[in-house]
């Protein structure tokens, strides 16, 4: 008799009487024959830190490489997904709780998925972290002080929160919680983005996570 794919019946906050799915195709199964492992890479930072440029960067070195690979970006999600939340503490926290639902779906489908976002929070971050297992999770800190941001700002996004047009603007009204012990701590406010790079990878092939 064929095993029924689904599992137990739960309530999952509002949603009542569902069953997990699991399905054909398992993320082993994946990695054997793309040649590599999944993770979510969480690259955390102020704006203007790097996020989004070291993000994307790896994301095309691995792509050279053949991997299966995708960057979540904070502004791209803020387009669709999260379109209905604001920048409250509250909304912030949300926010991330749905990349950390969605990266974990990347890497259920055997991709290295990569997520630029400020997440300024610790307990997002760790939230994020406790829903899938360890090692899976890479927290990758772009470490760039504030005054450096501030030189990037191409956005002009500082200078509207020191004007006060901006409210609850991390940096300035609203704190950042740096991480005490990411797996990388990257200076991206003084290194250039091949060597950033380079340290990723490195982190990737030493993990066994993608190949050498």
């Amino acid at each position: 008799m064929t095993k029924s794919p689904y599992g137990e019946l739960s309530n999952q906050g509002a949603s009542t009487n569902i069953a997990w799915h699991h399905t054909s195709v398992d993320r082993q199964s994946l990695a054997e024959r793309r040649g590599h492992r999944s993770a979510i890479l969480w690259f955390t930072g102020l704006s203007g830190s790097g996020k989004s440029t070291l993000a994307n960067a790896v994301n095309s070195a691995l792509f050279e490489r053949g991997l299966a690979c995708y960057v979540l970006d904070g502004d791209n999600i803020r387009h669709g997904l999260c379109k209905d939340l604001g920048f409250s503490d509250a909304d912030r926290e949300e926010n991330i709780r749905r990349i950390g639902e969605v990266s974990k779906l990347f890497l259920d489908a055997g991709v290295v998925v990569l997520t630029a976002f400020v997440s300024p929070f610790r307990a997002d971050r760790d939230r994020a972290r406790a829903l899938v297992a360890e090692g899976d999770f890479i927290e990758i800190h772009c470490a760039a002080d504030l005054g450096v941001c501030e030189q990037r700002d191409t956005k002009g996004l500082y200078a509207k929160a020191r004007a006060g047009e901006i409210k609850e603007f991390t940096g300035i009204s609203s704190p950042y919680e740096a991480p005490e012990q990411p797996e990388l701590s990257i200076a991206t406010g003084s290194q250039n983005l091949e060597e950033c790079v380079a340290q990723v990878i490195s982190h990737l092939v030493a993990k066994g996570i993608i190949p050498a």
